[in-house]
């Protein structure tokens, strides 16, 4: 009976080699390898060179995890769930208040600022005009440059990439702590009252995710609550969760827009979702959106300084009857072909001037400061001189509107022109982008603005939208591409101004629209944001029809901007559908092409997990464990134990004298999973000769349900699972079992199936797949 099982295995040995060896003739012949897979561990986060890993999303089942969820009473798990809803509860509300004040303060900063600009030109102090103008912005970017520069340079940008990634499993260091929240706040209302050409929408989203992510954690690293109630979320998966609902809360306060800041996360940031998920980041959305309305209440009563119905993107245009004719659909396709070719274009250009500022900010802070003041400087002279190209235009008495105006705000601005006419570029540029966008977007004013004016505004904000972008100051996309797009979107209406039924107005809108599809490829969730800002839903079919068409016309170009940037930075973001060619690659192949997996034993000596750490970057290391019958001796997975728990059992110091197995009261005396789910200090291992001689027991540590692959799986098939189920590291084990054969083929990252590295490791992979 020995001989027989013995001689069974030896042949299944035999054939599993036999296999082996006809799999490795019939790779060498369709896939060449040149080199290891490999992959840097150095990405841009913000503006800064950071070291990356992933994160801890998978349930870790280890004996001590799976005790403690056994044991939790019904009141532990009524105050978990409770907890989860208080926190969405204070991430939507601080959101919304932080949200207001910044509101408030660059509507204040901006419309004092245009005031006395307003003064000095009606004066004919044109010089002293511009030199008031451009002082003030240059002392606002100052500000916002220096505090980015030197304090947290994380904070540059619209932050949004770097969620994303985060979501995805990325580990962004530095990019959620408090000295970031405070710059993004004080950093984007400078540079937004300065009048450059960003807005506050992308910050707000990072604001959200800051709020989210300080809760969760009790504070910063340095000065964190200690109440217990928070060790509930001492882990990466409930801290994801929280930051998914600090990007839609953050989405809601940038355009009051609460189901458009849910489908935001859901479309563009989030790479894992679920039911409890939506509602509780509804729930966020919704006390934001009852606290933008109260602060609007308090400051229509006059108590908010210049702020008044202004500061917020609103733009409602219920009372204006949308009605269809067949002779708007040419001109309605030619928008969404535009917003797609217009989107490809500048999804284009967009990353070359991006490497040519990374050169300039190579070479230091003074530099990188150097570079705002130089594009605040170059902002200041456009938009203070082109208006006066304009010539002055007769007030319309027939329009039910005040013509002209005087104020930091309203339409048909008098600028330098006499009574009874108005500057309509002024009225474009001379405005807070807000009250821009609201004047680019005024319906029952089909000529107000003349093609010249929009020729230039649109040539101006296409030139600024791509220099802007990329310098060291808080940041977003979503206004300059608003403001790119209604300008074309008004365009084509003039052109076609004979035969339209559309307000041109509406088409402005569907220009913004188009424009924000073409450059992001969002569809869904930019269609019910700009439903919600102009709460009117007959615009929804033809709004639809224009998404449409600019998604599918840019995706034809290039990704969207903000995969584009992802890939800049370096930040190892695993895409939602693999490469074609990753089918004819197999996880095995993969992990030949990596050094040999290094694994510990269920006992393991110290001295061997010192070595381990001290000598490999890994996170994880699969756990061995031999069975021995009176037959033969079997290698089993026992499963994964990570880089952080063993570093805490190190530094207990919990050895034992003989490699014997511990009990689980003995573990739990010692460890709970709120300790090890946190992550370990730094701790330098100096040990004396008789610890190095010790044991460890890591039957309790390991997770005992690792994700594991047959290692016959394709490389797209392993990335799509990878993804879904939010891994950090997938085992491969062999097709044939065996007593001579190792239980583990191999361990892959999400480094190991990223397309860049795979062709790095097999440059014929790709051309293979397109012969075939």
């Amino acid at each position: 009976m020995g001989e027989s099982s013995s001689s069974q295995a030896m042949d299944v040995t035999e054939e599993y080699t036999h296999d082996i060896e006809n799999q490795d003739a019939l790779r060498q012949s369709l896939l060449r390898k040149r080199n290891q897979l490999s992959a840097s561990h150095l990405a841009m986060v913000g503006a800064k060179v950071s070291h990356i890993e992933s994160l801890d999303y998978e349930i870790n089942e280890s004996d001590l995890f799976k005790h403690d969820w056994r044991n939790r009473t019904t009141t532990e798990v009524l105050q978990y769930v409770s907890l989860k809803w208080a926190m969405a509860f204070l991430v939507g509300l601080l959101t919304g208040v932080i949200a207001s004040g910044i509101n408030l303060a660059i509507e204040n900063i901006a419309g004092y600022k245009m005031l006395t600009v307003v003064n000095f030109v009606r004066e004919e102090r044109y010089l002293a005009g511009f030199w008031y103008f451009s002082g003030v912005n240059l002392a606002l970017t100052a500000i916002a440059a220096t505090l980015c520069v030197l304090f947290a340079p994380t904070a540059a940008g619209p932050g949004i990439p770097e969620i994303k990634a985060y979501l995805n499993g990325v580990d962004t260091p530095d990019m959620f702590g408090v000295n970031v929240l405070l710059v993004k706040i004080v950093g984007s209302i400078g540079a937004v009252a300065a009048g450059l050409d960003l807005g506050k929408e992308g910050p707000l989203v990072h604001i959200g995710a800051c709020i989210a992510s300080l809760l969760s954690q009790g504070g910063s690293d340095k000065y964190r609550l200690k109440w217990k109630g928070l060790k509930y979320f001492k882990n990466d998966r409930d801290r994801r969760d929280l930051i998914t609902c600090g990007s839609s809360a953050g989405v809601c306060a940038a355009f009051r827009s609460p189901i458009g800041g849910v489908l935001f996360s859901l479309e563009e940031v989030a790479t894992w979702w679920r039911n409890a998920l939506l509602w509780r980041a509804f729930f966020s959305t919704a006390l934001v959106v009852v606290v933008l309305r109260g602060f609007i209440e308090l400051c229509n009563s006059g108590k908010c300084g210049l702020f008044g119905a202004g500061g917020l993107i609103l733009f409602d245009v219920s009372e204006v009857m949308v009605t269809y004719h067949i002779k708007d659909l040419l001109p309605v396709t030619i928008v969404g072909i535009l917003g797609g070719v217009l989107g490809g274009i500048y999804n284009i250009l967009l990353p070359k001037v991006l490497r040519v500022y990374s050169m300039i900010n190579e070479k230091g802070r003074l530099a990188k400061f150097l570079l705002a003041i130089g594009v605040c400087v170059f902002t200041s002279v456009a938009l203070y001189f082109l208006p006066f190209l304009a010539t002055c235009q007769p007030c319309d008495e027939s329009l039910d509107a005040i013509c002209p105006t005087t104020g930091r705000s309203g339409n048909f601005k008098q600028f330098n022109c006499p009574n009874g006419y108005y500057n309509d570029l002024a009225t474009l540029l001379h405005a807070t982008s807000d009250d821009a966008v609201r004047n680019i977007f005024s319906t029952s004013t089909p000529n107000e603005f003349r093609t010249f004016s929009l020729s230039i505004f649109f040539a101006i904000y296409c030139i600024l939208g791509l220099f802007t972008f990329g310098i060291a100051v808080p940041s977003g996309l979503f206004l300059p591409i608003i403001l790119m797009g209604s300008a074309y979107g008004r365009l084509v209406a003039k052109a076609f101004s004979a035969y339209i039924q559309i307000d041109p107005g509406l088409y402005a809108v569907l220009g913004a629209a188009s424009l924000m599809a073409g450059v992001m490829r969002m569809t869904v969730s930019v269609c019910i944001i700009f439903l919600e800002l102009t709460n009117n839903l007959l615009l929804l079919p033809i709004m639809m029809f224009v998404l449409l068409i600019s998604k599918t016309i840019g995706d034809a170009f290039n990704p969207s901007i903000y995969e584009i940037i992802l890939d800049m930075k370096g930040l190892p973001f695993l895409e939602a559908n693999p490469e074609p060619w990753m089918r004819n690659i197999t996880v095995g192949q993969l992990a030949d092409a990596k050094p040999k997996v290094i694994s510990l034993k269920v006992v393991e000596k110290v001295s061997r997990i010192v070595e381990v750490l001290r000598h490999t970057s890994h996170n994880g290391f699969p756990v061995i464990d031999l069975r021995s019958d009176s037959e033969n001796s079997v290698k089993e997975i026992h499963g994964l134990v990570l880089r952080s728990h063993l570093i805490k059992i190190l530094s207990k110091k919990w050895f034992q004298e003989e490699g014997k197995r511990t009990t689980e009261q003995e573990v739990r005396a010692n460890f709970s999973p709120v300790e090890l789910a946190e992550k370990p200090e730094q701790f330098k291992m100096d040990f004396t000769e008789e610890e190095l001689d010790k044991y460890v027991d890591l039957h309790h540590f390991a997770n005992t349900t690792p994700y594991t692959v047959v290692e016959t799986m394709s490389a797209a098939k392993a990335m799509v699972l990878f993804r879904q189920v939010a891994l950090r590291h997938l085992l491969i084990v062999p097709k044939y079992q065996g007593p001579e054969i190792e239980p583990i083929v191999g361990i892959l990252t999400r480094q190991d199936l990223r397309a860049h590295n795979i062709l790095n490791a097999f440059p014929d992979a790709a051309s293979h797949a397109h012969k075939n």
